[in-house]
């Protein structure tokens, strides 16, 4: 045990010399990376695989679970608006930046819920315990009955509860996304992919006119057609109370791409916000695509970083994402979405060219 420590130790060590050597080649002087000392550790210990496992638990924390937990709470990269412009064109420092990132994945070991993989759609993306939504049910101790795979995830300035990220429903999980919008009073729902690209990502979940999942009625009120999504409008029932939901369809972001371009994108951001400060509700947008972490994650990513933009002139994506990797493991999946999301900020930047409110 004491020599396997020895060589986990020295392994650590190689790394840190490995990887602050390619930090300090990769990260110019005006853009620095702040992180507590060591915390760079963590690229090479869990990016090996999707499945890779580095939960923020609440038991005994292992080295590598700490390096993990101390990237995530500590790194950021703040940009000015000509650093976003400059950095967005670096692709090469983009993709490095983002190889650092933690995925932070859930072992299966850390649900202790019987059977919770007949409720996931995928059995590697997994809810982060601390952050997931609990459905509430009438027996307590129906553990699966309450189980969805769907995290609160924060918003600008660590807003609790901003948002809900979850995945693509599927035949027998229709009642109980339902029930979460009811149950957390959610204003606006975000989905953006399709139902079927090659396989199967999400089923069809709500009415044509009027359907009954679960104790929640569905009804829908009016449809409009965009260039890039289709809102509906809803209009929930349960227990003699009524409530209206907005349902975005995000239908134009294409199969293992980015879209060719962020306007959409943008546009979409915007109008979901305005619904959001309209609405009486102050519950958080659900917003999902088929895993809950890829698009779902820069979507959220997006609109935080806009948020940012608009009020203090300044953003910091490597923060954002690693707050939104805290809640829920994986969000933004792949170097070409980090990237999508500099060229949606830096987009952003460009329509609005104005000092920060003071």
């Amino acid at each position: 045990m004491l020599k396997q420590q020895h060589c986990a130790l020295k392994e650590v060590e190689c790394v840190k010399s490995i990887i602050g050597h390619c930090v300090i080649i990769s990260s110019p002087s005006q853009l620095p990376i702040r992180m507590v000392r060591g915390s760079n550790v963590s690229l090479v210990l869990d990016m090996s695989a999707l499945g890779s496992v580095e939960p923020l638990s609440s038991g005994v924390v292992t080295p590598r679970e700490r390096a993990t937990q101390e990237y995530l709470q500590s790194a950021g990269r703040v940009l000015s608006r000509q650093q976003l412009r400059d950095i967005t064109l670096n692709t090469q420092m983009l993709n490095a930046e983002f190889a650092e990132i933690p995925m932070n994945f859930v072992d299966q070991k850390e649900l202790d819920i019987p059977n919770h993989g007949s409720k996931n759609r995928y059995k590697t993306i997994l809810p982060n315990p601390h952050s997931r939504v609990i459905l509430k049910t009438k027996n307590s101790n129906d553990l699966l009955s309450s189980y969805i795979n769907a995290n609160y995830i924060r918003g600008y300035l660590r807003d609790e509860k901003a948002f809900i990220a979850t995945q693509g429903p599927m035949i027998n999980t229709v009642n109980d996304f339902w029930q979460m919008v009811w149950q957390e009073d959610c204003p606006v729902i975000v989905m953006i992919t399709k139902l079927k690209e090659k396989n199967e990502k999400c089923v069809l979940y709500w009415p044509e006119k009027r359907g009954i999942y679960g104790r929640v009625e569905v009804f829908v009120k009016n449809v409009k057609e965009c260039d890039h999504y289709i809102i509906r409008t809803l209009i929930l029932k349960q227990g003699g109370q009524s409530r209206k939901v907005q349902h975005y369809w995000y239908t134009s972001w294409p199969d293992h791409k980015t879209p060719e371009s962020a306007g959409p994108l943008l546009q979409l951001v915007n109008d979901v916000e305005e619904d959001r400060r309209g609405f009486t509700s102050s519950g958080p947008v659900i917003v999902h695509c088929s895993a809950g972490i890829g698009r779902t994650g820069c979507f959220i990513a997006t609109t935080i970083g806009c948020r940012q933009l608009e009020l203090e002139g300044v953003v910091d994506v490597l923060r954002i994402v690693c707050q939104l990797r805290t809640d829920r493991g994986g969000m933004i999946q792949t170097e070409e979405q980090y990237e999508f999301v500099h060229h949606a900020l830096n987009l952003y930047e460009s329509r609005h060219p104005v000092e920060p409110v003071e």
